[in-house]
């Protein structure tokens, strides 16, 4: 088991920027030329993968208008439809797949895909996909996670709805399949998703427990989530991803659009790369900046044998005199010799034997 891998040459690991992916998802509206077009923009939006999904309505569900069938929650986009035609509309023909990825490539993205079931899998292996997402909704899938991992291809798993115990079983599946290159991502599987039920402080919790990589499929508005989620240790991020929101589809309406996408990818980036680690005193880049801390300094001319006082010594910038904090040392003190106006507060300047070892 390894926790950093690499995925078509690009490395999956907090040591690195995070992979980010756009989901096409049913976002080409069932136009093969959108979905061409969807894929050059997310590679000119920076994006570094281009994830699709490959079932049929048919090997999703069955063809009934009727009882739970029917998707009847209000709060849904997708209230009044069929499951059935609801798959019918947003499925991915599978004669696309090929000249998809291919565009992929051509670009220079990872392109791969969310099997649904076993022969959605044996199909993508004839495409020599390079790794395989498991969507929230099969995460309880034993059989088909077993088939996905027995590739010995990189897994990625969403975790939504899952329970601590669900995600035990499903990682021993993988595990136990053959599966070496894991990333478990952080989702909440509502459309779109609120940040308050986000709880992305799981990333680290999942990192730590199932010893692997970790992220976040993100169905939230914006890209404050998924920042945020790279200083959690997310070294993978998913979003939906549309030409434009207006021009409607299955999953438009929490889909980043071209800008959004940009701004993502270098936001992320930005973030990962202010990580660092843990570090006190100046930088290397701050060192030039030290000149600009307060220190003591002479602000008027003094007399040899004349007192200091905070009438003649003040913690000014630049930083060249004795740091302020040896104020107090300093006052009522003599003046070894005259002193100029604006001269750097120093220990050779008094005149009290010993106090050159103060600083020590």
């Amino acid at each position: 088991m390894t926790e950093e891998f690499k995925i078509a040459g690009r490395l999956i690991s907090r040591n690195h920027a995070p992979l980010v992916i756009a989901e096409m998802s049913g976002n080409h509206n069932q136009s093969l030329e959108r979905a061409l077009a969807i894929v050059e923009a997310a590679a000119k939006a920076g994006a570094h993968a281009l994830k699709i999904q490959t079932y049929t309505a048919d090997t999703m569900t069955l063809d009934l208008n009727e009882g739970e069938f029917m998707i009847a929650d209000p709060k849904s986009l997708w209230q009044g439809k069929s499951l059935y035609k609801l798959y019918q509309e947003a499925y991915t023909p599978w004669e696309w797949h090929q000249p998809i990825f291919q565009h992929c490539r051509k670009l220079g993205m990872i392109g791969f895909s969310t099997p649904f079931d076993e022969t959605a899998i044996d199909f993508l292996e004839s495409l020599d996909v390079p790794c395989y997402k498991i969507a929230s909704f099969e995460n309880t899938d034993i059989p088909l996670i077993r088939r996905a991992a027995s590739t010995g291809k990189p897994l990625i798993i969403s975790t939504g709805m899952a329970t601590m115990e669900e995600m035990d079983e499903s990682v021993a599946a993988a595990r136990s399949a053959g599966c070496r290159d894991l990333v478990l991502l952080k989702c909440t599987s509502t459309y779109p998703a609120t940040p308050e039920h986000t709880n992305i402080a799981t990333i680290a919790h999942l990192r730590d427990r199932y010893a692997c990589e970790a992220g976040l499929s993100d169905h939230t508005m914006g890209i404050g989530v998924a920042v945020a989620s790279v200083a959690l240790g997310a070294s993978v991020i998913e979003k939906h991803f549309t030409l434009a929101r207006a021009d409607g589809g299955v999953d438009s309406a929490f889909s980043m659009e071209p800008a959004e996408l940009r701004a993502l990818v270098t936001e992320t980036e930005r973030a990962w790369q202010a990580l660092g680690q843990v570090h006190y005193g100046p930088t290397e880049k701050e060192r030039d900046s030290l000149v600009f801390r307060r220190s003591l300094y002479v602000v008027k001319d003094v007399k040899a044998g004349e007192v200091f006082s905070r009438d003649n010594v003040r913690a000014i910038r630049p930083g060249h005199g004795l740091p302020p904090k040896w104020m107090d040392k300093v006052m009522g003190q003599r003046a070894r010799a005259d002193i100029k106006l604006g001269t750097p507060m120093a220990w050779d300047l008094l005149d009290e034997p010993g106090m050159a070892n103060e600083r020590k």
